[in-house]
């Protein structure tokens, strides 16, 4: 299983790579266009906008599989190992939480905005909301990832 959870998070590190080099060409060609040719496209502003939730969702997952997110660093580490084991286990239950959540109102509103259309680009407005959902569905999925040994720790007498 963590095999698995391991090319996960490789293929989550690949795309968000992809989509910040896609961004970086997307806005290469907004100023392109729009200095050099004087006709700035209307669909450069839009498609910008959904690879940067994309570049930002899927890099949150990976730093929450890698621990390398916003946390009480110092107030974990110094603590007692028994302190330390439950106090990592709540935040990466409450981390579990969070991405279930983001995951779950993603999905609504990507669901409840799918059939207006984007301004400024032939796309559906759900799509803005569709990295959110998935990058929840792996935030999920790398603290529960991190949180399973814990368990068979706690598990011992």
């Amino acid at each position: 299983m963590r095999n698995l959870i391991a090319r996960v998070a490789a293929i989550t590190s690949v795309a968000a790579g992809a989509a910040l080099a896609a961004l970086a060409l997307v806005c290469a060609w907004q100023v392109f266009a729009r200095y050099v040719l004087n006709n700035a496209p209307g669909w450069t502003e839009p498609v910008a906008l959904l690879l940067l939730n994309t570049i930002m969702m899927l890099g949150a997952a990976v730093a929450v599989r890698s621990e390398l997110h916003f946390g009480f660093v110092i107030a974990v580490d110094s603590s007692p190992p028994r302190l330390r084991l439950l106090l990592q286990t709540v935040s990466r239950g409450l981390i579990v939480l969070i991405g279930a959540a983001l995951c779950f109102w993603g999905l609504m509103l990507s669901i409840d905005s799918w059939p207006i259309a984007m301004a400024g680009a032939p796309l559906s407005q759900g799509l803005t909301f569709v990295p959110l959902a998935t990058g929840g569905a792996l935030i999920a999925l790398f603290a529960l990832e991190l949180l399973w040994p814990q368990a068979a720790v706690t598990e011992e007498p």
